[in-house]
């Protein structure tokens, strides 16, 4: 008589993916609000939506963490969320002139990190080589966030506190110097064992 097995639960619908699919939900609609950049009620909606996403790019990690919900399916989403976040976002606002100029410059420079470490993270996968985040690089999220989320207000936070816009400028220069270090600091590592790379 065969014993019977208990079925093991899926890792999918831990509240750790629930918060990264809900992060992934809110790209599409930040992207739909922003098409109307002139309209203030657009503009709160959005930042609401991007300030809960980027809460939950903290919260997930947490409680992957704090309740053993860590998975492959977790740990292959979590970055992409990110990315897609972040690149949609870059996007909209330099279409609707919020990043515009020289500004312009720091977008394509976060923009082209994101690519970078993303084949960097591939290739290593495949010499069984992690890439770990370093503390620059949460620093580098966090202020990139922080500006993304000033900036979606955009002139709707600017009505409220005039140069907010401004401050949102500034610190997404910041982040693109901290892309920069971190970007060079991945590069680094990733050349570095490439060289070694006996294949």
């Amino acid at each position: 008589m065969n014993a019977v097995l208990p079925r093991r639960r899926s890792q999918a619908w831990t509240l750790a993916n629930c918060l990264t699919y809900g992060r992934l939900v809110a790209v599409p609609v930040v992207v739909a609000l922003l098409f109307w950049p002139d309209e203030f009620a657009a503009r709160w909606a959005a930042f609401g939506v991007f300030v809960a996403a980027a809460i939950t790019d903290y919260l997930d990690g947490y409680v992957a963490r704090a309740y053993a919900q860590s998975s492959a399916l977790g740990r292959m989403l979590d970055p992409i969320a990110d990315k897609l976040l972040v690149a949609a976002c870059l996007f909209m606002l330099a279409a609707d002139g919020t990043i515009g100029g020289a500004s312009i410059g720091a977008a394509i420079v976060i923009l082209c990190r994101e690519v970078l470490v993303s084949g960097l993270r591939e290739y290593l996968a495949e010499l069984k080589v992690g890439l770990p985040v370093s503390r620059i690089a949460k620093w580098k999220t966090t202020v990139q966030l922080l500006a993304l989320g000033v900036l979606v207000a955009g002139p709707a936070a600017e009505d409220v506190i005039p140069g907010s816009m401004t401050l949102g400028i500034v610190l997404l220069w910041l982040a693109a110097v901290l892309t920069i270090y971190t970007g060079w600091d991945y590069m680094r590592a990733g050349i570095r064992h490439a060289i070694d790379d006996p294949r």
